[in-house]
């Protein structure tokens, strides 16, 4: 399966896709049905070493740094953070590093109105996910 993240669904697809729905329950089977969406991680990937601190739920991230173009293998344990982790690779999957830095996350966020719909600790691993892909990122920065 390859992974549609960051090319053919990106962050302006999400922010356009989840404004038709009205309601948060809606939007809410929308994040799920996208995390369905991510490619399996092979079991062999979940690891301790690959588990992101400060998730509720068990999250596995994979980075790869492939001619300037970070790639990520991300899964979790969890229906609604797998949703989370597809929408968040809309906006840094197939990215350079200086464009994960350069994205505004938090402006991303706000245009679909998600941060205060979400419980605190689910807000708590969503900022604990991206930090964790901007450190990669700063890591891998030209």
């Amino acid at each position: 399966m390859t992974n549609p993240f960051g090319t053919t669904i990106n962050a302006d697809d999400v922010i356009d896709d989840l404004s038709f729905f009205d309601s948060w329950e809606d939007r809410y089977r929308y994040i799920i049905d996208l995390g369905k969406q991510l490619p399996p991680m092979d079991d062999a990937l979940k690891t301790d070493d690959r588990l992101i601190p400060g998730c509720q739920s068990q999250v596995w991230l994979e980075p790869s740094l492939t001619a300037n173009t970070l790639t990520f293998h991300v899964d979790s344990d969890a229906h609604i953070v797998r949703g989370l982790l597809a929408m968040v690779m809309a906006a840094y999957n197939n990215k350079s590093p200086q464009d994960i830095l350069d994205f505004d996350i938090e402006n991303y966020f706000a245009k679909i109105d998600l941060v205060k719909h979400l419980s605190p600790t689910r807000g708590n691993g969503l900022q604990a996910m991206v930090l964790k892909i901007q450190d990669i990122a700063q890591k891998n920065a030209a």
